[in-house]
Parts: structure tokens; C-alpha cells; sequence
């Protein structure tokens, strides 16, 4: 019998044994392994087969009480899922398939990360809840925050605001200061009469009085220090990595080199995954390519540097860093399309008519040589003919970009005729000096070259899409499931105070808020409604399963385009260059891996996803107290922004958002929430106070510790 055979046996004698109704979910690994008597030599076989029973869900290892429980004698309504704190007392636990909110009393103790065992109290379209019966494995043990310190003890409260103090004992805080900012390490969890406790591991460089201190906390908190290296089995493979492209790996692959192919990004983007060439064929048709980094040839699966991506999921982006998916030297290096050299890639030519519809389309393998590196501070010059010297630098491709401008202006009108929505959001753009102080904080400026290239990219990962869910293969799509009910009547009500309304509730199409946006012409009311109706919708996530996409009004759409930056685009990518390679013809063995790596990868990247916008968020929000600090006193502009039962949100013409608490409303009236209608209503002088009411503000105070900005309505 071979060895393969042996461990196979071996793993069934396991599942039988866990299976059996008498299993009682009670004994440790050791107990098994003794019932079982599994020899000295064997030990690491066996705790491998543990290992992967795991993995495959057939069994649970509660690492709290290091028991091994057999999940088929768990009723349906228990789930395995990972736990993000909302608040202090609330969060979500999302599963392989579902999201369940986790209410105030029924966390049990759970920090954001933790790997949970919950039970599902309701599963209807309206309403997902569950409680935590068992924390499986916890996400984090160290924990940053700023010390409070008193005689006999202390306590630390955690920059991430989601987390509750921890009790420090005198004997572990002897050697700090109060308002230190410090790295603590949890050594007993909170239970049900227990707070967290621990001890100061050290403190976080910085001086006092320097609000950057409280920016190295937050990096310190995500632990985005240790994701600035890669690991040494990386570094390693990193070392058989080419730095250019070879005459070898050119012999199967379509030569574009001669065509004028360009890109199109910020001025400092140095991972460049996407270049395009356009070509008008005849009065009606449009011929677009687009040309996607081929990272898959260089990043094998299962290697050491996709085990790595797999783990980070995505680059997150803060300011102007970047804590990388892929090392430097893919990223920036041979997978970026750097101008004026060879690079391998994917490439889909797509036939456009007059109208937008696809006529047809191929993908292939390509080696590229882009011509010129454009941004789009630079090509919305060229397309508004503003600046002579752009033009002259730009003078053999103004034809190319007005040729690109027509074509994505066809795109979007077909698209917007879909119902596609489009959030007049404005993003907010924080400009840092060289030694890292907030210099300004403004709307980041969008223009018609960035929109030519969200239309391309949009597009392109449509075609994609669609062609391989047709194919039935394995693939990761991106998808925006329709709004709950109950949440489109909340925001039915929002849309009563501008004289809209949805109609149809149960089967609202994505066209219908589109046109709802498109027809408020005050763009302050544009902004606000649009992040309203943004609040009502899901969260876009990825899957396995081809559910389409709301927001977009596209059946089909996948993530395709970014394979630098985006695990589930590497993905497809391996896929496709599969398919194309053996023409086709994938075994069944290559399809059942593709398709399980599908369902795990969908869920492990939806996860990154979430926590890189979590920590791009707070980042922004760091950074907008620390700027707005220094205008406390002053009074600005603003619209209110959020209504609730404490009080109002309101937005300033930078983006900035604060907080006006019923204390500091006019009149020293007493204002009265109307939760229909999400209006505050003076009681005595009857002021009504809506979302896109424009006010003047006062800044009282700034708390850049907990991100807190607060104005007063003068």
C-alpha cells in the first residue's frame, strides 16, 4: 500500500470515528489520538489530518478548551464565521455564504477578528441576527491605545474605538506615564464579570503633543508594521524572479509590441496593472484593447508568494504609502506595465458600435511595449485643450485620447440607460507635506480622463464575466445583491422630503434610483441623497456564484482588471491563462481544485476587502481631526448630512464630517426626532432640520484620539 493510500485510510478511520453518533464534541487531540492508539511516529500525520479536517469543515477544533467537536453533530443553526465589531457592544459575523448582525448582550466577549461559533436566532430575507456561543480563536492579543493612569492600577483605551479598555495592574505599569500611547498584550479576556486585563509590552514612538504619535498607533494597532516585509520563504522565490521579460516566454503570446498602447493613472502610481489602445474602425465601430498585467505567470499557485497574497487579500492604500499585496519587485517591477519596455499580459480585444453593445470580443496572451505613461491631470488637459505645453507633449496622441473620450462617453451612455447608478460622492483627499503633516484636506478632483478609464475597465471586466459564466468554469465574480425591503422604506422616507419616492418596493430595479438621483439638480442635495441611497444598499462583495450586480445594473461582473493590487483578480487570471493554454480542455481534477479555491478565495478576499476600506477609513478620519484641529473657534459652510436620535451629522465643502449634539442645536430649543420621516422638528419653534439642510457651523472641539469632530449650528 503507498503512502497516499495509507494517509488516506488513515484520514477515513478519522472521519468515522468523529461521525459517529456516540462522539460527544468532548475530547482533546491527544484523547483521540490515545483512544485511537496512533504511534509516537505517526504523531505528525495525524495532527495533519486534524489539520485538514478542519479545513474541509468536517470537524471543529475549539482551541479555547482544545476539544475536537464533529460539526455534523452541530444543528444547522450553529455557524463558523469571523466576528467585526461594529461598536463596542454590537458587530457582524460574516460566514462562508451570510452576514449575521450580533445585537447588544449576545457578543460574549468577541473582538473584532475573532474566529466565532454562533447560533443563528433569525435567517429571513429581513433580518439576520445570531449570538456567539464560543470564541474558536482569537484574532488579535496585543492590543495599542493610550494609558490612563491611576494610583493603585490603569487602563488602556484602544485606538481601534471598537474595542473595550483593558485593565492594567500597577505591577505591569510602573515604568509609563499617563496619556502615554502604548502596546499592551492581553493576558486575561473579558468575560461576563471580568474586564480585558494585561500588561504594557512598550511604548509608541512619538512625542507628546504630536498628534502623529496617534497616527503610528493606528498603524501599529492594524499591525501594518509587520506586512512591511515579506517573509523570508518570499524573499527567497522573490530571488528566481526576472527583471525583464525573456525571448523564451514570448513564443506562444500575440506580439502588440508595435501598437500605441498607453496608460492612464495618478501622477505617483508606480503598480501599474491596465493599458488600453483604441482604434476607430468605421463610422459605427470602435475597436478597444485593453491589456492586463499577466501576474499569474510570475506568481504560481500555492507558491510562497501566493500563499502570501492569498493571506493579504489586497494593497491597502493610506495617503501616499502603500502596504503592499505583492512585493516590490512584481508590483513595481516586472508585472507593472512600465513605459518603453516588454511586458507579458492578457488581452481582450472588444468591438464596440455607436450604440455601446458589445459585437464581439476575444482574450488572449500578449507581450506589450507601452508607449507612453499618461495621467489624468495631464490627459484632461489635452481633452479641454488647456495648457499649450501639455499639448505639445502629448501632440502624436491627442487623436488616440479624443478617439478614447468618444468611445467612453458611448459607454457610459449605455451603461446610465441600463440603470447603472452613479453616486455623486465626493472622495476625500488628504495632502500630506514631506515630513508627513496634513497640509490641506479637499474633494479628490475626478475628471473626464478618469472616467475614460472607468468606463474601459468597467466594460472590459463585463465581457470577461459574461464569457466565462457561459463557459461554466470556476470563477470569482463580483457581486451587489439587491437592498433589503425593510431598508428601501427607510429610505423611501428620506426621498419624501425632496417630493421622490420608490414605487415598487419588492422588485425596485437599479434604474429606478439612478433616475431618482439623476433628476435632483442642488448638487449638495445630489451628494447627500446619493450617500443615503449608498447606506441602503449592500456591501459589493465577492462569490463564487455569477448573482450579478445591483449597483451596476450587470448581469455579469467579475474583478478582472487589478491582478497587481486585488487577490480575486490573480485568481481569474490563473484560470484564464489555463483555459487558454490547453485550449480549453481543464481535467476534472483542475476543475474541482478551481472551483473550491473559488468558494474559499471569495470569502478570504470579501474579509481583506472589508478591513483594507476599514483602515483606509479610519486613516482618513485621523487625519481630517488632526488638520481641523487647528481650526477650532472658526465657523464654516456645511449640509447636514445624518439625522439620528442624539443629534446630526453635518458635511463641510472639504468632506469633512462632524457631529452637532441636541445641546448645541439653536434656539436652546428641544428637537424631536421623527424617525419616518428622518427629520429633526424644534419643539417649540418648529425649525426642521433634513438631510441636504444647509447650515452655518462652529468647530468647539477636536478629539484626534478618538476621531471626534464636533460643531455647534450658529
Amino acid at each position: 500500500m503507498s503512502n497516499n493510500e495509507k494517509y488516506k485510510q488513515r484520514k477515513e478511520v478519522l472521519t468515522s470515528f468523529f461521525s459517529n453518533k456516540d462522539y460527544k464534541n468532548d475530547m482533546t487531540p491527544k484523547q483521540v489520538a490515545t483512544l485511537l492508539g496512533v504511534p509516537k511516529a505517526q504523531k505528525d500525520i495525524f495532527n495533519k489530518i486534524i489539520e485538514q479536517l478542519e479545513n474541509e469543515n468536517v470537524i471543529l477544533l475549539d482551541r479555547l478548551d482544545n476539544k475536537v467537536k464533529y460539526i455534523g453533530n452541530l444543528s444547522e443553526e450553529y455557524l463558523v464565521g469571523t466576528y467585526e465589531a461594529r461598536t463596542k457592544k454590537t458587530g457582524s459575523v460574516y460566514t462562508l455564504k451570510d452576514e449575521f448582525a450580533i445585537p447588544d448582550g449576545k457578543t460574549n466577549g468577541a473582538m473584532d477578528k475573532d474566529k466565532v461559533l454562533i447560533k443563528v436566532s433569525s435567517k429571513t430575507s429581513k433580518k439576520r441576527e445570531a449570538e456567539i456561543i464560543k470564541i474558536l480563536k482569537r484574532g488579535k492579543t496585543r492590543v495599542v491605545g493610550r494609558f490612563i493612569k491611576n494610583n493603585n492600577f490603569g487602563f488602556v483605551e484602544p485606538i481601534d474605538l471598537k474595542s473595550d479598555d483593558i485593565f492594567i495592574p500597577k505591577k505591569y505599569s510602573k515604568n509609563y506615564k499617563n496619556l502615554d500611547m502604548v502596546e499592551v498584550e492581553i493576558t486575561k479576556f473579558k468575560t461576563s464579570n471580568m474586564s480585558h486585563e494585561g500588561k504594557i509590552l512598550r511604548r509608541i514612538d512619538g512625542k507628546k503633543g504630536d498628534d502623529k504619535v496617534y497616527a503610528n498607533a493606528l498603524y501599529k494597532s492594524y499591525m501594518l508594521d509587520e506586512l512591511e516585509q515579506f517573509n523570508e520563504d518570499v524573499e527567497r522565490e522573490l530571488l528566481n524572479i526576472p527583471d525583464r521579460v525573456y525571448q523564451r516566454e514570448l513564443d506562444s503570446r500575440e506580439d502588440k509590441t508595435d501598437l500605441k498602447i498607453v496608460t492612464i493613472d495618478s501622477q505617483d502610481t508606480k503598480d501599474i496593472d491596465d493599458a488600453c489602445f483604441v482604434k476607430k474602425l468605421d463610422k459605427s465601430h470602435y475597436l478597444l484593447s485593453v491589456y492586463i498585467a499577466d501576474v499569474s505567470y510570475y506568481v504560481k499557485s500555492m507558491s510562497a508568494i501566493d500563499k502570501e497574497a492569498i493571506k493579504r487579500g489586497t494593497s491597502i492604500y493610506i495617503m501616499d504609502s502603500v502596504i503592499p499585496m505583492l512585493p516590490k519587485k512584481l508590483s513595481n517591477g516586472i508585472c507593472s506595465l512600465n513605459e518603453g519596455v516588454k511586458r507579458l499580459a492578457i488581452g481582450v480585444d472588444i468591438i464596440i458600435d455607436e450604440n455601446g453593445d458589445v459585437v464581439n470580443s476575444n482574450i488572449y496572451k500578449a507581450v506589450i511595449k507601452v508607449s507612453k505613461k499618461m495621467t489624468y491631470e495631464k490627459v484632461y488637459k489635452v481633452l479641454t485643450r488647456s495648457d499649450e505645453d501639455v499639448l505639445k507633449e502629448y501632440e502624436d496622441y491627442i487623436d488616440d485620447l479624443d478617439t478614447m473620450y468618444q468611445l467612453s462617453k458611448i459607454l457610459y451612455k449605455k451603461r446610465k440607460n441600463m440603470g447603472s447608478i452613479d453616486f455623486d460622492i465626493k472622495e476625500t483627499k488628504v495632502f500630506l507635506d514631506k515630513n508627513g503633516n496634513v497640509e490641506n484636506i479637499a474633494p479628490h478632483n475626478i475628471t473626464d480622463a478618469n472616467k475614460i478609464i472607468e468606463e474601459f475597465m468597467l466594460i472590459t471586466n463585463m465581457v470577461i464575466a459574461e464569457q466565462f459564466y457561459f463557459m461554466e468554469l470556476p470563477f470569482i465574480y463580483r457581486i451587489h445583491e439587491k437592498p433589503d425591503d425593510e431598508k428601501l422604506r427607510a429610505l423611501n422616507e428620506v426621498l419624501g422630503n425632496y417630493s421622490k419616492s420608490i414605487k415598487s418596493l419588492n422588485n425596485v430595479h437599479p434604474k429606478t434610483l439612478s433616475m431618482i438621483l439623476d433628476s435632483i439638480e442642488d448638487a449638495e442635495e445630489k451628494q447627500v441623497v446619493s450617500s443615503a441611497m449608498l447606506r441602503t444598499l449592500r456591501l459589493a462583495k465577492y462569490s463564487s456564484e455569477c448573482l450579478g450586480h445591483f449597483g451596476l445594473a450587470a448581469r455579469y461582473y467579475t474583478h478582472f482588471t487589478s491582478p497587481i493590487r486585488r487577490y480575486p483578480d490573480l485568481f481569474i487570471h490563473r484560470v484564464i491563462s489555463d483555459y487558454l493554454e490547453k485550449n480549453g480542455a481543464l481535467t476534472t481534477s483542475k476543475l474541482n481544485k478551481y472551483a473550491k479555491q473559488a468558494y474559499e478565495y471569495s470569502f478570504s478576499s470579501s474579509e481583506a476587502e472589508r478591513r483594507a476600506n476599514k483602515i483606509e477609513r479610519d486613516f482618513v478620519n485621523l487625519y481630517e481631526a488632526i488638520y481641523m484641529k487647528k481650526f477650532i473657534g472658526q465657523e464654516f459652510d456645511a449640509v447636514v448630512s445624518g439625522i439620528t436620535s442624539f443629534g446630526m451629522f453635518v458635511k463641510l465643502e472639504n468632506t469633512v464630517e462632524g457631529f452637532v449634539a441636541f445641546d448645541c442645536m439653536p434656539n436652546n430649543d428641544y428637537y424631536i426626532y421623527d424617525e419616518n420621516k428622518n427629520i429633526l422638528i424644534g419643539k417649540n419653534t418648529s425649525v426642521t432640520f433634513k438631510i441636504s439642510t444647509k447650515v452655518r457651523v462652529k468647530l468647539i472641539r477636536v478629539d484626534v484620539m478618538s476621531r471626534q469632530i464636533d460643531f455647534k449650528i450658529i
